[in-house]
Parts: structure tokens; C-alpha cells; sequence
């Protein structure tokens, strides 16, 4: 692989061992154990966010995502409940023994953010917000960096570089899809960069397949593509009642399409060799004849 010399820091032989990347709650990304986050797009409320929390860590989800601050393409849509929602978001993940993370939109936020938050999520407007990016880089605590929404690899890779620059190692990356001509699903999910990746950096990288499909019935079958593809986590839309979200319902599993979610990837982790976490309630095993039926996208409705 010809790797450029500017990825001084994350290219894959800057380091002897592939960096894992740890949250306070005992969740992993890029050990045997795969990542699971799972929330709502956006914080709407007290009782929406537990009642999420509660049914993604019972079916076995580590990490609660959700967003505080919201960067919409509309400045007349919802743009979030701002520090209320990450005093829900911490109480809501505490009871039910998740981590956070959560977005940060403005480097004069970080510090507020991470109060409440065990990762930030560097958004995929803000990858190359370069103030933003030198700020993260100088906390001491995970980042989730996602791709730009026309992010070549090499300048999602140096974007990285920046916050390791800062001093930050823990920073996982993630793939959400990028823009394209073809508007049947919301983006394009270059599902090849996750093996990609795995021979060019020594981060760990995981899957939205949410925001890549944009169609609620579509993201099983590329969460266990995903998987496949060796994807140390997934990033999934949950919300209890998609049809009334404020954000992103069309792309959000309910409650119960998400835990059927979980009984397939159990068996579709076993298949790659590795495991989903042990939070909440162990989901039983799924055929290799239902991880069949999700790919063709008829077990998840």
C-alpha cells in the first residue's frame, strides 16, 4: 500500500499494536469485542431517551448516542436541546450502565461537552473544522471522527492526524457514506474502506449505517455487512416511536426492529471471529439462515 508519509501518526506502522480505544463503562473499540452505539438521532425528551436506553441495553447495546447540539441542513429544523439533553443523556446512560458520546459543534463547547459525554463525535460537517479538530486533539478522552460527507480517504486520515497531533490517541473513526449522484438511498457506504483502513491505520474504525442508508429497513442488512466487512462497531438510529422523531425518524429502528437487530449480529460476530458486548440481557443466537434473511432484508422491518 503506498501510505503517504504526512500520516505520521496514524498510518499503520506508527505504532507496534493496533490502538483499542477504552470508554469509563468498560466499552471497547478494536478489541474481540464489537462497539455497539445506539440512541436517538436527536434528545427530545426525559422519557424518550430512557425509554431508548433502556430497550438498547437490554438487547445488549454498550453505548448510548444521542444528540445535544444539532447541525441541520435547515436552520428552521430542530436543532437540539443544547446542556439539558447531556444532563439526560448522562442520567439516562448511568442507569442502565452505558457510555455517551455525543456531538460537539464548537471548540468553545468541548470542555462543557465532555462533562457529560465519554466520547465526542467530531460530525460529518465539522471533519475538517480544523479549530475543532486541534481542541478534541488536546483532551484526554476518546473521539469518534466521522467521514466527511465527500471526504477523500487520505483527508479523513489527516484530520485524524490532527487530533493525535494534539496528544489525543484515542480517537476511532467512522464511516457513515458519502455523497453521490444516486439518490436511492441518502448516501453511498464504501463499505470497502472498513478492510481499507485495517491496512492503512492502527485506529479502529466503525459503521453508521443509519445515515449511510437513510431507510430504516436497509440498515440491518449493512449493519451485519458491516460486521463482515470487520467493522470493530456500529453506530444505529434508535428511537421508540420513528414515525414522531424530530430528526432522522425515516432512518431509526424502533425498539423492537433494533433487539431482532442484535439476535442476528450475536451470530454474525461469532461467524467473524468475535463477540458483541455483554451488556444487559445475553441475545440468543440467530441461524446462519436468519443473518441470511436480514441480508436480504426481510427479517428487520
Amino acid at each position: 500500500m503506498n501510505v503517504p508519509q504526512s500520516y505520521r501518526l496514524v498510518r499503520r506502522d506508527a505504532r507496534e499494536r493496533r490502538t483499542v480505544v477504552r470508554l469509563k463503562n468498560g466499552a471497547t473499540f478494536g478489541g474481540e469485542e464489537i462497539a455497539i452505539c445506539a440512541g436517538p438521532c436527536a434528545v427530545e425528551s426525559a422519557e424518550q431517551l430512557e425509554l431508548t436506553a433502556r430497550a438498547v441495553a437490554h438487547a445488549g447495546a454498550n453505548v448510548l448516542r444521542g444528540g445535544a447540539y444539532k447541525p441541520r441542513t435547515s436552520p428552521y429544523s430542530f436543532q437540539g436541546l443544547g446542556e439539558e439533553a447531556l444532563k439526560m443523556l448522562r442520567h439516562a446512560a448511568d442507569l442502565y450502565g452505558l457510555g455517551v458520546v455525543t456531538e460537539v459543534l464548537d471548540p468553545r463547547d468541548v470542555e462543557k461537552v465532555a462533562q457529560y459525554a465519554d466520547m465526542l463525535q467530531i460530525g460529518t460537517r465539522n471533519m475538517q473544522n480544523f479549530s475543532l479538530l486541534s481542541e478534541v486533539g488536546r483532551m484526554r478522552m476518546p473521539v469518534l471522527l466521522k467521514r466527511g460527507l465527500a471526504a477523500t480517504v487520505q483527508e479523513w486520515l489527516l484530520a485524524a492526524e490532527y487530533i493525535l497531533l494534539g496528544g489525543n490517541e484515542s480517537v476511532v473513526l467512522c464511516e457513515r457514506g458519502v455523497r453521490s449522484f444516486d439518490v436511492a438511498t441518502r448516501n453511498l457506504l464504501d463499505i470497502a474502506v472498513v478492510p481499507l483502513l485495517e491496512d492503512l491505520t492502527h485506529l479502529p474504525v466503525i459503521v453508521d449505517p443509519s445515515h449511510a442508508m437513510g431507510v430504516a429497513r436497509l440498515v440491518p442488512p449493512i449493519a451485519v455487512a458491516s460486521i463482515a466487512a470487520g467493522a470493530h462497531g456500529l453506530l444505529i438510529e434508535v428511537h421508540p416511536d420513528p414515525a414522531n422523531a424530530l430528526s432522522d425518524g425515516a432512518q431509526s429502528l424502533d425498539c423492537d426492529q433494533f433487539t431482532r437487530l442484535m439476535d442476528v449480529l450475536v451470530r454474525a460476530a461469532e461467524l467473524s471471529g468475535r463477540r458483541l458486548p455483554r451488556n444487559g440481557r445475553r441475545p440468543r443466537p440467530a441461524s446462519e439462515s436468519a443473518i441470511v434473511s436480514v441480508i436480504e432484508s426481510r427479517a428487520v422491518r
